[in-house]
């Protein structure tokens, strides 16, 4: 689309083209409903454009990791078990070509501004490019890591440094060689994982920053074989029915029995198999008391360090990596998959600098410097320091509700949600992986499609019975909120400080961002919601 000062008026304004906006888009679509998208990319895939750096791979077998929705699954197949980015954004130009998606997408095009009128209960939303819609229903599907989180190192913003460095979230499209550079990566989540993996392989030097050891769990990946494909297209529609009612929208689930309760032998002969099995199973295929019992959590880490410790042949790396004494509960931090990434420090080209005992200090024309004095040299920073999750997309734009209120304002001292998708003072505005949703905590394409369906269901029956308004209460946020703080009271996630509840980011509230109830509770309240005429929510 053309650049335009028209004012167009549409019904649905969707923000996001990776998996919920797309399957928004097309339902809304073949409803009648005039809907279009706007986003940032320039091309369909919501993180998945952003999301090229070196290594970036799904931790998610690619099997799950697609749309069930109008059987679609029946013409695609990914190449490896775990896909990397590049077998993902093919599969988005297939989904364009059967769902003919970007005819109704405006790429390059970031949303800044959403004001709701008031007098006509509709937004006004401006785009980066000077666009202006009016749109009935506001649809955000931003996910859960579209607001890069950049630390205020001293001397980073005044550009001092020689070389040059990207945040893995906003890497150059057209991608970056390693071979032969001094490497720094900053950071050891799931990019900081996957960028060591690859950087280790070319350069000349790699040094790893890191505060918190990742306790990443191996990824089990393999290249599929015909027969392989084969098999997985006999069982995928059951595996994609299972996954809309598990935990976490995968197609396995906790073992339904304690770790406490069971002989050491009976304990190791789960983790076994689960360890075998690859990917995730060992956080959320093992006991159902690993993420609330302490002792249930240290069976699964001491497991867990002395598989990983095997791998790493210098022992007081070992110790930094998987040491003796958990860092945090297992699992209370998201673990990312991992190949080879431990036995990447087995090699002479690979160091490792613990912010513990060094913190660094400032990025210097050279590299790095650190508060021992030393002066690292490095052609190349790869800032591997995540985002500020799941609530940090919509408080990044500048969305004001019926009073005038800024979205992030009201949020300052707290999200507070009905369901997940809506805030009071905020009418007509409906968002998708949003706080207080099953967001991180969920398979994306399953979330995708059972919020979408959810969404779905609220706008048909708004448009298609005359409603020009729906908001959450504040009764009904209040509710909510208590509601998610029960949940993981008991639970062990707030005693790491991690992006689910908001640790990360200097001066976030600390809460838990995710609704910890399982995809299961959450569809059950949400059924629950919509058989008492939308409960929770006024509709006018």
């Amino acid at each position: 689309m053309s650049t335009t000062t028209d004012v167009e008026e549409l019904d649905v304004l969707l923000i996001g083209a990776g998996f919920a906006g797309i399957y928004q888009l097309d339902l809304l679509r073949s409803l009648g409903h005039s809907v279009k998208i706007f986003e940032a990319g320039s091309e369909l895939g919501g993180i998945w454009y952003w999301n090229c750096y070196p290594g970036a791979r799904v931790d998610t077998e690619g099997p799950i990791y697609q749309m069930s929705h109008k059987d679609l699954w029946k013409d695609w197949e990914y190449t490896d078990l775990y896909p990397d980015w590049t077998q993902v954004r093919d599969y988005f130009t297939y989904l364009d070509r059967r769902l003919d998606i970007s005819k109704d997408v405006r790429f390059n095009t970031r949303v800044t501004a959403a004001h709701f009128h008031e007098d006509h209960n509709q937004w006004i939303v401006r785009a980066s490019d000077g666009t202006t819609v009016h749109c009935t229903y506001l649809v955000p599907c931003l996910g859960f890591a579209s607001k890069p989180y950049i630390p205020p190192i001293p001397g980073l913003d005044q550009d001092l440094f020689e070389g040059s460095w990207h945040h893995t979230a906003l890497w150059p499209q057209d991608g970056l060689d390693f071979s032969g550079k001094r490497v720094a990566v900053i950071g050891t989540g799931a990019s900081g994982v996957q960028v060591v993996q690859e950087a280790a392989r070319d350069a000349a030097q790699l040094t790893l920053f890191q505060r918190t050891p990742n306790l990443a769990l191996p990824m089990g990946q393999r290249t599929l074989t015909p027969a392989d494909q084969a098999a997985i297209k006999t069982e995928l529609p059951e595996r994609l029915e299972i996954r809309g009612h598990t935990f976490a929208g995968f197609d396995f689930d906790f073992e339904p029995q304690n770790a406490v309760d069971l002989a050491p032998e009976e304990r190791d002969a789960v983790y076994e198999r689960a360890w075998e099995a690859g990917g995730f199973r060992f956080w959320l295929g093992v006991f159902q008391d690993t993420l609330f019992d302490p002792r249930s959590n240290q069976y699964a880490y001491e497991f867990w360090r002395d598989r990983t410790r095997a791998r790493i042949n210098d022992t007081a790396l070992a110790e930094k990596l998987a040491p003796t004494t958990p860092p945090h509960p297992f699992g209370v931090k998201r673990p990312s998959l991992e190949q080879n990434y431990y036995e990447a420090f087995n090699q002479d080209n690979v160091a490792l600098v613990d912010l513990n005992d060094t913190p660094l200090q400032s990025i210097t024309e050279r590299g790095i410097l650190t508060a021992d004095g030393m002066e690292r040299a490095f052609d190349f920073i790869a800032l591997a320091t995540g985002f500020d999750a799941v609530s940090g997309g919509l408080t990044a734009i500048d969305i004001r509700g019926t009073d005038g209120t800024l979205l992030r304002d009201k949020w300052a001292t707290g999200v507070r949600t009905h369901l997940g998708v809506a805030t009071a003072g905020f009418p007509n505005m409906l968002f998708l992986y949003g706080p207080q949703s099953p967001s991180g905590f969920c398979n994306g394409p399953t979330c995708a499609e059972i919020q979408g369906e959810m969404i779905v269901e609220m706008l048909e029956h708004l448009l298609g019975n005359g409603h020009r308004r729906i908001e959450a209460t504040p009764e009904a946020e209040e509710e909510w909120t208590h509601h998610v703080a029960e949940l993981v009271a008991p639970t062990l996630f707030l005693h790491a400080k991690s992006w689910y509840v908001g640790a990360n980011i200097p001066g976030k509230p600390v809460q838990m961002l995710n609704y910890p109830g399982g995809l299961p509770l959450y569809r059950a309240k949400y059924e629950e919601s919509k058989g008492n005429d939308y409960a929770g929510f006024r509709i006018s």
